[in-house]
């Protein structure tokens, strides 16, 4: 059995959860749309992913749409008492299975009642407020209207913590100002280094980041790099890749995703590989050749 304490541990609100999470978002069906393949393994997985000694899952009622809620519900309420589940309001699913942005301010309290009923809960842990951006690469804006309208129903008791996703550093000070920022989950690996100041600054105030894309957007070469120092550990690359983020800073949480359970187990046992300073060092220079690579 794979010990996650040895992953670490990091504050999430008023929680300290493990540094090894969960992912929902793969267990709904192809283009994180309709139903699972196997619902029973998607069950299973979750279940078994609590009893790994996951506590802190990534979740959205947008993902299906309702699909990933719903399987969590199933699989696992009533909740165990250290559980963190994390949503994320921001988008809606098109009938082609296209992704819309919803970030008015009604949408927005649609998608908190949509996730307080499909978990079936009275009051949702973290929300992520999910800037549409560019679709995966965040791009500048005021999120001073979308920010307060759920900092408004924080007041009101239907959300404990709030946090951002897919935002900017000049986007993350704009929010603290209306209310408690306590995660920002962004594009990050090993070769998508853009927030690096913004983590190291995060990690000063006690505040999470949670990396989405671990193994995204890597060029052939930089994928070859990566397969060959997983090889001499006896490792994969996705195992060596969330290895390296958990050694990058101690405020980094991941939440891997997978609908196989064999996949699940190799993805926790990455908690317990530690890479030696060479390798790192090794790893390190994947990113910062990064436009060398992207350029050959």
């Amino acid at each position: 059995m794979t010990n996650l304490m040895k992953s670490g541990t990091f504050s999430l609100g008023d929680r300290k959860v493990t540094r090894m999470g969960y992912g929902a978002m793969q267990l709904a069906g192809p283009g994180v749309f309709g139903p699972p393949k196997d619902r029973d393994t998607a069950l299973a997985v979750l279940r078994e992913a609590l009893a790994s000694g996951v506590d802190h899952i990534d979740t959205s009622d947008f993902y299906g749409p309702h699909v990933t809620n719903q399987l969590i519900r199933e699989a696992l309420h009533p909740y165990a008492q250290n559980l963190v589940i994390v949503t994320k309001v921001g988008a809606t699913r098109g009938a082609d299975a296209s992704w819309n942005a919803a970030q008015s301010p009604a949408e927005l309290t649609r998608a908190v009642h949509d996730n307080l009923r499909n978990l079936g809960v009275d009051v949702l842990d973290v929300v992520n407020l999910r800037i549409m951006g560019n679709v995966h690469e965040p791009s500048e804006g005021s999120i001073e209207e979308q920010f307060t309208a759920l900092a408004e129903l924080q007041q009101q008791g239907l959300i404990k913590h709030l946090g951002l996703s897919n935002i900017t550093a000049t986007q993350v000070t704009e929010a603290q100002r209306i209310a408690n920022v306590v995660c920002v989950q962004n594009h990050y690996n090993l070769v998508h280094r853009d927030d690096d100041a913004l983590i190291d600054e995060l990690g000063q105030k006690g505040i999470a980041y949670v990396p989405f894309f671990p193994l995204g957007g890597f060029t052939p070469l930089q994928s070859g790099i990566l397969s060959s120092v997983a090889q001499r550990l006896d490792a994969t690359p996705m195992q060596v890749a969330l290895a390296w983020l958990l050694a990058r800073a101690p405020n980094i949480l991941l939440i891997p995703g997978t609908s196989s359970l064999k996949h699940l187990q190799e993805n926790l046992a990455a908690g317990e590989l530690v890479l030696a300073e060479d390798v790192l060092a090794e790893l390190d220079e994947i990113g910062r050749k990064r436009g060398e690579y992207a350029g050959s």
